[in-house]
């Protein structure tokens, strides 16, 4: 019956409405802008409660700051402030009167109202070309990552030996192996059985050379691996954790590839400061000091005696200290800085292997001196064959030597440090060393203005495009133009309201996928409407040919939309960074613009014209 024929049921009515109403729900947060503000989160990670908000609250109300009602989310405190100079004099006062135990940090914060955020509403996410801030690109050094496991082994296996008795000539890293030099053939598998006991995944060969008898041992392919994946995994956890301590809100650091770690910081403002600390690989080493021997002789020679090494101190002196590692950076579990009579130190505790190490070294060394040795990974530009090359360079060198005067484990002090030092030292200890050393190969500093000016220029882009549109079919179809530009302006909706609820970062490039979305939407009801006036040209009924123009348009609407998902599909999952930000709007704007070309403009037509005799369209 054409009388009948374009009419929805009840319930595909409804539908409509109500995605249009609750996308209009999820967007309502974007329309209320950015705020300076102020973001509180407890360094251990765990919740604030009540009680520090109203600490917060009290602190800055006793300086007479001007702010919004401080409120918690997601057990992180949030305040508002009117202009950015309130602002900043809010972040150092709390910094200072909250302490090592909050972390304070300088963020943008919406100006959603409360009964929105009670709902759980928040706005899109803001890409980092968008808010400002600074983008690092690090590669972890996986040489360098295997070159320490080999290190370690070498302590370990002369450890183990020492303590089992079974005499040894060396024990030393060649290469990619460690070489265990024994006297007897008796020795060398009292040995072998010994380091097979902790390490029965290694390689190992037998030989004899030069009357030792020698075993070899290098890791296995599978062993490679994991050590190399463990680096880059621990790596970027420490970077996260380091992030933290600078005070960073919403900071992204992630894996990229097989050897990068990307870390971008949102709104950060002293950028020369997150690379001083991000990019440290800094470590600490506690040795014994060879009394035995005499230091300045063994600079004179340009070598240190069988079982010491030769270092230098802060003032270039030189410093010999026993082989043996007591303990080093990665068995510290917190470090703070502080002062102690007087004098700049860094409190270090250790977890409960370098604790007992510590003990019993303290126990059989009283009255002996012990030193801390700081390493540091550096990366030079050199010159060779006419090529620039990088170079990985090994900064050691003592910062404090100190007689041990009782026994101590788990808790001690290390001194001989300025307050900036000791500062940046129990930072980067804190938040953990390093597995590997880690170089920066891209850097990109956005500022503030410019991601405003990249966010006004967006917005410029979205309207003219829009605005273009809506011309053209208003001009071009009449009143179905009309319709058509109705679902065009529920389509942006739709997808800001999906940004806003995945919470999915809108960059610069996103905002092109929004452009190029709008008129992938309206070219849709393009093809319906030009079906529709073939349909009237053919002498068919405007009820019949509204119903074959939207039949026989949707499977060519279907397949430009599924190939184009597919390709954006490609985009995000092959893609990094901005590519990912333009494939996630184009995807939700190809299924959010199927929606809305196809059923919601159905449903506007339906209204109008469905369920009654008429004599034309105005199309």
């Amino acid at each position: 019956n054409p009388v009948v024929l374009n009419r929805f049921p009840l319930w595909k009515n409804l539908l409509v409405i109500a995605v249009i109403l609750i996308g209009l729900i999820f967007a309502l947060p974007n329309i209320y802008g950015d705020a300076p503000a102020v973001q509180v989160t407890a360094e251990t990670g765990q919740p604030l409660d009540e009680v520090a908000r109203e600490r917060v609250t009290g602190i800055l109300d006793a300086r007479g700051i001007a702010h919004t009602p401080a409120y918690l989310e997601e057990g992180r405190i949030t305040v508002r402030f009117p202009d950015v100079e309130e602002q900043l004099r809010s972040v150092d006062l709390l910094r200072e009167q909250l302490g090592d135990t909050f972390v304070v940090a300088l963020t943008l914060a919406p100006r959603t109202p409360a009964f929105l955020r009670n709902l759980g509403l928040q706005p899109m996410s803001l890409g980092l070309d968008l808010r400002g801030g600074v983008h690092f690109m690090y590669e972890v050094d996986m040489e360098a990552a295997i070159g320490q496991a080999l290190d370690r082994f070498e302590t370990d296996f002369r450890t183990m030996l020492r303590e089992a008795g079974v005499r040894y000539k060396a024990v030393q890293r060649e290469g990619e192996t460690v070489r265990v030099a024994l006297a007897g053939e008796a020795d060398r598998e009292a040995a072998a059985d010994i380091i097979f006991e902790t390490n029965p995944e290694l390689d190992v060969t037998r030989r004899e050379s030069g009357g030792d008898y020698e075993l070899v041992y290098r890791m296995t392919p599978e062993q490679i691996q994991q050590r190399q994946d463990f680096a880059i995994e621990q790596n970027t956890v420490t970077l996260r954790n380091r992030v933290n301590e600078l005070g960073v809100a919403e900071p992204v650091v992630q894996r990229q590839g097989a050897d990068r770690i990307i870390v971008q910081l949102p709104g950060i403002q002293d950028p020369a400061q997150a690379e001083r600390v991000l990019g440290a690989t800094a470590t600490l080493e506690f040795r014994l000091v060879d009394e035995a021997n005499n230091a300045f002789e063994a600079a004179e020679r340009g070598r240190a005696p069988i079982g010491s090494s030769l270092y230098r101190d802060r003032n270039g002196q030189p410093v010999l200290l026993q082989r043996d590692v007591i303990a080093t950076g990665d068995q510290l579990t917190d470090a703070s800085a502080g002062f102690d009579e007087g004098q700049p130190a860094v409190f270090v505790n250790l977890d409960a292997r370098g604790a007992r190490r510590m003990g019993e070294t303290t126990r059989a060394n009283l009255n002996k001196r012990m030193a801390v040795v700081f390493i540091e990974q550096k990366r030079d530009l050199v010159e060779r064959d006419g090529e620039t090359r990088e170079v990985t360079r090994t900064e050691e060198r003592v910062i404090s030597v100190a007689t041990i005067r009782g026994v101590f484990s788990n808790r001690f002090m290390i001194t001989g440090l300025d307050p900036l030092e000791a500062r940046d030292l129990a930072l980067l200890l804190r938040a953990g060393s390093l597995a590997a050393p880690i170089f920066k190969v891209e850097e990109r500093t956005i500022g503030p203005s410019l991601g405003q000016q990249n966010i006004e220029h967006g917005l410029q882009a979205v309207a003219i495009g829009f605005l273009a549109v809506v011309v053209f079919m208003a001009l071009y179809y009449r009143v179905f133009g009309l319709v058509a530009n109705l679902a065009l302006l529920a389509n942006l909706v739709l997808v800001i309201a999906l940004l806003s609820m995945l919470q999915a970062s809108l960059t610069l490039p996103g905002i092109a996928g929004i452009v190029l979305t709008v008129g992938m939407a309206v070219d849709a009801n393009v093809l319906i409407f030009e079906r529709i006036r073939e349909e009237l040209r053919n002498g068919n009924s405007p009820q019949a040919a509204i119903h074959a123009g939207y039949e026989k348009a949707f499977s060519s609407i279907a397949d430009a939309n599924i190939t184009t998902l597919i390709a954006a599909v490609v985009l995000f999952t092959f893609g990094t960074g901005p590519i990912r930000g333009f494939a996630v709007t184009l995807s939700l704007g190809i299924i959010t613009s199927m929606f809305t070309a196809i059923v919601g403009t159905r449903a506007v037509i339906n209204a109008l014209y469905g369920g009654r005799r008429i004599q034309s369209l105005p199309i």
